[in-house]
Formats: C-alpha cells, sequence, structure tokens
C-alpha cells in the first residue's frame, strides 16, 4: 500500500530553516517528504564544469545527510519535471504538494504545467512567497498600476515593511513531521555529467557583522576582501533566507537594504513585464539601436582583454571565480555596450553562463540599466570613463594587480577603443537610433 503524503518540492529554496513551503507542507495533515529534482530542461543546456550544479549539489548532500540522521531524506529525481511526478505517484499517494513562488518565464510555465497534471489527478498543488520579501503587487502605486521607478518604489517598500513586519517561519519545530523512510544516496554529479567543486569554493552563508556595518563606505571598492557581503549566491538558491538578512538590514545598514529592494523590485518588473525576460527592451525604442555584431571584439571582452585595466580585471575575476564586484559589474556593462556598442543580450548571456549568483530578474535588469533599455536606467548619454572608474574605486590598483599581472608591462593588451571616440560613436549610435523610433 502507497503511504499518503504531502510533497515539499524544493527549488531555489535550499535550506530546512525559516523555508515558507516547508512550514506550510509541515503543519499539514501528512507526513512531508522533500523532493528535488535535477531537471534536465535546465542541466541540458550548461557544461559539465558549471559551479552553480556543483554548489547546488553541495548543499543538497548536507541538507539530504542530515534528514538522514533523523530516519528520513530527499526524493531525487534525475530527468523532467512530469516524469518525476509520475514516477512519485507510483510509489506514494500524494495527498498534495507545496513549493515556493518562482517568477522567471520557464517556472512560470513549468509549474502551471505541473499544477494542471497533478490537479487532474485530484492533488493539490499550493506555492508561495519565500525568495523576496514582496512581490507581485505587493507594492504598486495608489492606483495599483506597477512602479517602474527605483526610488518611490523603495520608498512604499520601506512604508509597508513598517506596517507589516518580517514573518518568520519556525520549520526547526516540525522537524518530527518528516516521513520516516530509508531514502536512496543523492545521485552523483558524475552520473549526471557534472564535475565536483573544492568545498572551501563558496563562500559562507552568513552576513558578516562589520561587512554589514561598513558597507555604505566600503561597498564601491573591489580590492576590498569584505567591503560586500558577496551573499548573491545564497539569496539566488536560497541557502540563506531573505527575510533574515533583510531583518539583520534593517537595522544595520540601510544602503544594505536598500540592495535588497533592488532585488525585489527587478523580480517585480520581471512578474509585470514578462517580455524583459524574454530578451526584449524594456524600452522598445532600444531594440532600434544598430549594434556591432562583432564576435572578435566581443571575445576580448570575455576574456578581459579590452586593454582597460579595471574592465579586464572584472572580467578575469568572473571567469577564474563566478563571481564579480557590483561597481565592476557596471562598468564592463558599460564598456560592453558604449563603448564596443555590443547588443546588451550578448553580455547578458555570458553572465547567465558565468555568474555563480546569475538571476535572471537582477542580471536583466543590470545589463539594461547599464545599456538605457531598462525600467529607470542610466541614460544613453551617460557613458562611464573605465579609467576614471579604476582611478576613483581602485586608486592603489590592487584589484587590478591581483587579476591582470601583465598590466604596465609590454604583454598588457593595448586599449581596443580611445573613450572619447567610442563615446562619440556611441552617442550617435544611440542618439539615431531612438530618433527614428519615435
Amino acid at each position: 500500500m502507497r503511504p499518503s503524503i504531502s510533497i515539499c518540492w524544493f527549488r531555489r529554496d535550499l535550506r530546512l530553516r525559516d523555508q515558507h513551503a516547508l512550514w506550510q507542507a509541515l503543519n499539514g495533515e501528512e507526513k512531508v517528504l522533500p523532493v528535488f529534482i535535477f531537471d534536465r530542461e535546465i542541466l541540458d543546456l550548461l557544461p559539465p564544469a558549471d559551479k552553480r550544479v556543483a554548489f547546488i549539489h553541495q548543499t543538497l548532500s548536507t541538507l539530504h545527510h542530515w534528514l538522514n540522521e533523523k530516519g528520513s531524506g530527499f526524493w531525487f529525481f534525475y530527468g523532467k519535471p512530469a516524469a518525476a511526478f509520475k514516477a512519485l505517484q507510483e510509489s506514494f499517494d500524494i495527498k498534495k504538494v507545496y513549493a515556493n513562488h518562482d517568477y522567471e518565464p520557464y517556472a512560470r510555465e513549468r509549474d502551471q504545467s505541473i499544477g494542471a497534471e497533478l490537479a487532474a489527478k485530484g492533488i493539490g498543488f499550493e506555492t508561495f512567497k519565500d525568495q523576496v520579501i514582496f512581490e507581485k503587487d505587493e507594492v504598486t502605486k495608489d492606483d495599483g498600476k506597477p512602479y517602474t521607478v527605483f526610488t518611490p518604489y523603495a520608498k512604499k517598500w520601506k512604508q509597508k515593511l513598517l506596517a507589516s513586519p518580517i514573518p518568520r517561519y519556525p520549520t526547526e519545530t516540525k522537524t518530527d513531521r518528516f516521513l520516516l523512510w530509508e531514502a536512496d544516496p543523492i545521485p552523483s554529479l558524475q552520473s549526471m555529467g557534472f564535475e565536483e567543486m573544492e568545498k572551501d569554493f563558496f563562500p559562507p552563508a552568513k552576513l558578516d557583522p562589520d561587512t554589514l556595518k561598513q558597507y555604505s563606505q566600503n561597498r564601491n571598492f573591489p580590492a576590498m576582501e569584505k567591503g560586500t557581503s558577496r551573499l548573491g549566491l545564497h539569496l539566488r538558491f536560497g541557502t540563506l533566507s531573505i527575510r533574515q538578512l533583510a531583518t539583520e538590514a534593517q537595522t544595520g545598514n540601510e544602503t544594505y537594504l536598500n540592495e535588497l529592494i533592488w532585488r525585489d523590485f527587478y523580480h517585480a518588473i520581471l512578474w509585470h513585464f514578462p517580455r524583459v525576460g524574454k530578451g526584449l527592451s524594456f524600452k522598445p525604442e532600444y531594440d532600434n539601436i544598430a549594434w556591432r555584431h562583432h564576435e572578435a571584439d566581443f571575445e576580448k571582452w570575455c576574456q578581459g582583454k579590452t586593454g582597460y585595466p579595471l574592465v579586464d580585471a572584472g572580467m578575469r575575476e568572473l571567469n577564474a571565480t563566478g563571481f564579480m564586484h557590483n561597481r565592476v559589474r557596471m562598468v564592463v556593462a558599460s564598456f560592453l555596450t558604449k563603448h564596443l556598442l555590443i547588443d546588451w543580450r550578448w553580455g547578458e548571456a555570458y553572465f547567465a553562463q558565468q555568474l555563480l549568483d546569475f538571476d535572471l530578474a537582477a542580471n536583466n535588469g543590470g545589463w539594461q540599466w547599464a545599456s538605457g533599455s531598462g525600467c529607470d536606467a542610466a541614460p544613453y548619454f551617460r557613458v562611464f570613463n573605465p579609467t576614471l572608474q579604476w582611478q576613483k574605486f581602485d586608486p592603489q590598483s590592487k584589484y587590478v594587480k591581483r587579476w591582470v599581472p601583465e598590466w604596465g608591462t609590454t604583454a598588457y593588451a593595448s586599449p581596443m577603443v580611445v573613450h572619447e571616440d567610442a563615446r562619440k560613436r556611441a552617442l550617435e549610435v544611440y542618439g539615431a537610433a531612438l530618433k527614428s523610433g519615435k
């Protein structure tokens, strides 16, 4: 006889503490089976050395081991979600499936499809808010329309936070509600075609108190080891609760809290304007720009061989570690779109491949901001001078020397473009495109 259960389907919420869907499941009538699907719809598009898959695997291995000690464990599946739920129904009498909201286009389509299939079998499927503080229509203008400018959005966001304190879901008090069963081991990375990573490669899922305290003063200097929190990876995969982080930021540093609000803002933009997640400019007239589809120049940018030290240091750090400092992200994105006049979508796709903390909403928002095509974006005539940015934010060149050891020697690349000439060209091309689009 198949045991009656509820399922908590883990996706980008890989923790057992303060996890909303898990809390709801543990408070239900049935024992809870945690499920994770290594989704081939996603994994088949990734290279064997993708560091994020290794991070997910390491995280799940730790959670699985903890549950094993309690006599429980995850049910793992490598394949397509529809096949996973078909296999689950052969072994268990599923009463309900719990999961957290995911706002990306593929995830929305997947959840709609899975929900319909489960409903046809009489199985409930319910999702909850977990990866943001406020979502969808929770922060809107007085007329109910979505904000497309950050400052008034942030003001309303903070007002709402004061009126509705951040909740917490104490899942650790309900561990007796997990299904007791002899779980199988997690499938190996090798069996799925991926490579292992060293366990100490990834940053810890903890906000350093000194980093938070000094964040406003230090956040723009990429050479500073603890200038930023480096928690983007953990927010992306939910190994750290956004509610915990926002609670700490609320009393610790308003500048850091604003960065979390930007994250909610971009998720709201993706929700209300899903076209931005499908390769379209938020401002349609920017799709008229005559981009230079120059693959050789793009490759130099990717490899960090542009001849501009701060740009090259950022790209090399990204390629080696999967991380890039936020100030440098703005500089390298501006350089690609303005100095080289290469389509922001090319840069967005490269970051999507390389960034450990890749998040569609934030990545798209950042690239459209840099290119001028997004909501509340930098105006097209704002062109970062990468040399001045370097002098201002890496004045002793510590960051550049770390990642571009040949800088200052004859082995270092000559600048691909002259800043003033590139700026003039960008203004002409952007101006012509926007004029023609009127």
